[in-house]
């Protein structure tokens, strides 16, 4: 037999006992830092990487403290993956019953809210740790279903001794990211799992493809509630003589009168109603209106960025979330970056001097005629950054101080990213 993981995966398939010991060998090999007779999948080698740096123990699970039962019920009700929970039990649980699996659905922190499907399993999952409140993130309990995927950004199937850590190699488990249409950002994982012999090499893409099912439905339930505040907000709009915007809690526009249209407007996280600076319009008179803002700009006049020096600090230290904070005199405020926005605003902080659309495009995707995608993007980033953001070529503005928060590891460097100059970001010892 050819010694390839696909052909491992296949053998899962029709003797998961085999295929079960055979990756044993290949985990025990390679964390003892021999060379396996069959390679690990990409994936999860570079998971055990990240395991090995960050300490966790491969021979000894550890399971951080549950939430506690009001806590969980708290998260459930914040999150915005409640919308969607029964988009995820119609395209699983069914199936999940009947092949002895169970669905776990986790938030962005990789704690678990959410925990159904067959009965005997669930109690397997009990003695794993696998339970509700639980912790889950990759670098606490090492490779798995739910924080793998978390960070890497893409489904991923952990079969058997993929697992990190050895207590857990008798479970097989397959989860999907799922993202805020809207941004791109993480707002949990839905995951598939259950012992070892109930692994079937289709989970993958059955898993990924109901958690774009949830995300439709995510986008569609926004659109739902700006066509909501839009009808709110035309009789109010109608009767102002000034530039206006309408805006949902997020920042996502409804109406626009006297201004041109943006898709949506960066605010401060704790906004409140009177007279505030918001980066895209300047000064402005914040009003609430039903489940949104009514944002009346200053007039002409009215200078729409501060001159002070301004502070940008681009936090790119965590493994699942990456934000770009802005402070000057008109006070501070942050945004959570997209994966994408994450790897353009790296570049640019590396490339203080700028860099053309090609020159992203061939960074981002090896590629310097995709000239196309990175100026869409670019366009996207300059919306909630604005002035602060210069073009051709694209880069910082020259009086703006940037830090960038880096992860202890170069390695462990935007561990979702495929792009060439990140790849070489975290080969590099130097770090900017």
């Amino acid at each position: 037999m050819a010694n390839s993981p696909k052909n491992v995966t296949q053998l899962a398939a029709v003797d998961a006992a085999r295929a079960a010991r055979m990756l044993s060998d290949v985990r025990d090999a390679t964390l003892a830092g021999q060379r396996a007779r069959i390679a690990p999948r990409p994936v999860i080698e570079q998971s055990w990487g990240r395991m090995l740096r960050s300490g966790v123990d491969p021979e000894h699970d550890f399971r951080s403290g549950l939430l506690a039962q009001d806590e969980v019920q708290r998260r459930r009700e914040e999150s915005p993956l409640r919308h969607v929970l029964p988009v995820l039990r119609a395209g699983l649980l069914q199936v999940a019953d009947v092949a002895h699996h169970i669905m776990v659905i986790a938030d962005a922190e990789g704690r678990v809210l959410w925990r159904e499907g067959c009965s005997p399993v669930l109690r397997k999952a009990d003695g794993l740790g696998f339970e509700l409140g639980a912790d889950w993130r990759e670098d606490v309990v090492g490779t798995n279903g739910v924080g793998t995927p978390a960070v890497v950004r893409r489904p991923v199937q952990v079969f058997a001794a993929e697992h990190f850590v050895r207590s857990h190699t008798s479970w097989t488990c397959t989860g999907a990211p799922i993202t805020d249409p809207r941004d791109g950002r993480l707002l949990g994982v839905v995951d598939i799992s259950g012992p070892l012999e109930t692994m079937h090499p289709a989970t993958l893409s059955w898993v990924d493809s109901v958690a774009k099912l949830a995300e439709a439905r995510l986008r569609e339930l926004h659109q739902s509630s700006l066509e909501q505040l839009r009808a709110v907000a035309a009789p109010v709009l109608a009767r102002l003589g000034d530039r206006a915007v309408v805006v949902d809690r997020d920042g996502w526009t409804a109406a626009v009168t006297g201004m041109p249209y943006t898709n949506r407007i960066a605010l401060p996280k704790s906004l409140s109603a009177g007279r505030r600076w918001l980066p895209s319009l300047g000064l402005c008179s914040v009003e609430p209106l039903a489940d949104g803002w009514l944002v009346r700009a200053a007039d002409e006049a009215a200078e729409p960025l501060p001159q002070a020096a301004t502070r940008i600090v681009l936090d790119l230290g965590r493994p699942r979330s990456w934000s770009v904070t802005v402070s000057g005199s008109a006070g501070s405020w942050s945004h959570e970056l997209s994966p994408r926005h994450a790897e353009l605003l790296y570049l640019l902080a590396v490339h203080r001097s700028g860099r053309s659309a090609a020159g992203l495009a061939g960074d981002v995707f090896g590629d310097p005629g995709r000239t196309v995608t990175v100026r869409a993007e670019m366009s996207r980033v300059r919306k909630y950054l604005g002035g602060f953001l210069e073009h051709q070529p694209y880069r910082f503005c020259e009086d703006a101080d940037v830090e960038v928060l880096l992860p202890d590891d170069p390695r462990d460097l935007l561990p979702h990213s495929t792009a060439p100059a990140v790849t070489e970001g975290r080969a590099s010892a130097f770090l900017p």
